[in-house]
């Protein structure tokens, strides 16, 4: 039996909250927009507050539980942080308001830029964009223009490694540029020869995820930017797996020209369901004249301004950029200190490379490249022996039952039944020998049960849907019932 939903609870006459009177003129209400009926439940308080209280207990979330997500670095964020976001001084700002009147927050947001600037090598950063999607778009768009401006407008390519995010041959697209797709070799990193054939006079640059989504550092990366800058080209680093090198090696250092950060990854907002995210860009004092604005600078009285490139690609979302993450980010970094974002990214590649090995030392779940020391994840198989129907979204969705969100499913695409791990360096070591203790049972469960796995999960208040239908065909209103409708 299905559990209430919130027009079932509701009584005729029932109510929990007294709506004051009108103090101000009333305005007559388009006739268009009133409707006869308007059957909405009607409840008291502990009604409202009981059932959305018993909803969010349903939520799984890094304050809950372990969420080894590949590629997306769910860490537990830092309650300072939380804290910092809802100071007065900054939540009851408005972004129109006279750069007078907003100098702290001016001054935060250039720190900032000034702050992710050195973390990765880079001339300048705009904390424009609102997502790592927004900042790729964003520094492909600025690649383009630069060639445009170097007379290059010709060039049309862009190449992506098969190591490299999902995003990025749809942010070339939508860039109104062509996706040339890189193989992998076989200790996962860029085949130089594959490259070296499509280094020609139509090249854009190369998007390149450095750590991999293989979880692998890019051994060439230094020779890689090279070959691209000889033959006119511009190197973008989708900036996603910060996590594993910041403190360690810059980027820009490394001959990157443009790369996006993900705040809310590597540098501590809650972004799970979707939101809220921020994706800065940095680029190289050549890129510098292209980026979106405005951007805050300083004058010669001492004074935070807003200031626009000499050739702006113009802005890529309104007003300034999501500005409580960016209060998170610079609390995060000030907490830190640059030895503390140094051990961030040692701990992360420590519990990674010690999942990997535990792992790979019982052998029940092959890990294609684990014959190199990973970064900040790795990607195993759900390929168990002794257990030929057993597929990757089974083990999945049999950790629901063991407590675990389930890590990255069927990503990336060039290993077959994968599934991307990253423990983060939050986590300790007892979650993570509890969650490889998980996965051991479910591969003997696998191998004497199967038909356990594949009907998990059987513990949650949801069991297996059907996702490609869900999201083809959604059901976006819900019909009260018949005994509710008619009462």
């Amino acid at each position: 039996m299905s559990e209430p939903f919130i027009y079932e609870l509701g009584e005729p006459g029932r109510h929990g909250v007294d709506v004051p009177d009108v103090d101000v003129p009333e305005t007559p209400i388009p006739a268009e927009f009133v409707r006869e009926e308007l059957p909405l439940p009607e409840l008291s308080e502990a009604d409202v507050v009981r059932h959305y209280v018993h909803l969010s207990q349903k939520n799984y979330a890094v304050d809950v539980g372990f969420y080894p997500l590949g590629s997306c670095t769910m860490k537990y964020n830092p309650k300072v942080n939380e804290r910092m976001a809802r100071l007065p001084g900054f939540v009851n700002l408005h972004p129109l308001q006279d750069p007078a009147t907003v100098q702290g927050a001016m001054q935060l947001m250039y720190e900032l830029q000034a702050m992710l600037a050195e973390i990765a090598g880079f001339d300048a950063v705009t904390l424009q964009p609102s997502a790592g999607a927004h900042g790729e778009l964003t520094g492909v768009l600025i690649m383009r223009k630069a060639q445009i401006a170097r007379g290059q407008g010709h060039r049309t390519k862009i190449l992506v490694p098969d190591s490299a995010h999902g995003t990025n041959p749809a942010t070339t697209t939508m860039s109104g540029l062509r996706v040339v797709e890189l193989p992998s070799d076989k200790n996962g990193n860029v085949d130089l020869e594959a490259l070296k054939r499509e280094l020609d006079d139509d090249l854009v640059g190369l998007m390149i995820t450095n750590p991999s989504t293989l979880g692998l550092f890019e051994q060439h990366i230094v020779e890689i930017c090279e070959l691209v800058h000889q033959a006119g080209g511009l190197v973008y680093g989708d900036g996603a797996n910060l996590n594993a090198i910041m403190g360690i090696v810059r980027p820009g250092d490394l001959g990157i020209d443009v790369m996006h950060f993900n705040l809310h990854k590597t540098f501590s907002t809650p972004h799970g369901g979707g939101g809220p995210g921020s994706g800065p860009v940095g680029v190289t004092a050549e890129l510098a004249p292209f980026l979106p604005g405005p951007i805050v600078d300083v004058d010669e009285n001492g004074e935070y301004i807003w200031k626009w490139p000499e050739q702006s690609i113009g802005r890529v979302r309104s007003f300034h950029g999501n500005f409580g993450v960016i209060v998170r980010a610079y609390t995060y970094i000030r907490m830190h200190g640059a030895e503390g974002l140094r051990r961030v990214s040692e701990d992360a590649v420590l519990n990674a490379n010690y999942m990997q090995a535990r792992l790979q030392a019982r052998g029940d779940y092959p890990i294609p490249y684990g014959h190199r020391t990973c970064m900040h994840e790795f990607v195993a198989q759900g390929k168990i022996s002794g257990a030929a129907g057993v597929h990757a979204l089974d083990v999945a969705k049999r950790l629901i039952d063991y407590g675990f969100h389930p890590p990255t499913m069927y990503f990336p695409l060039i290993v077959h039944e994968a599934l991307m791990i990253e423990p983060t360096e939050t986590e300790s070591k007892e979650t993570l020998d509890a969650f490889i203790e998980a996965l051991t049972r479910i591969a003997e469960e696998a191998r004497t049960d199967p038909d356990l796995l594949h009907t998990a999960p059987h513990l949650a208040p949801v069991r297996r849907l059907d996702e490609v239908r869900a999201a083809r065909r959604p059901i976006l209103t819900r019909t009260p019932p018949a005994h509710r409708a008619t009462k």
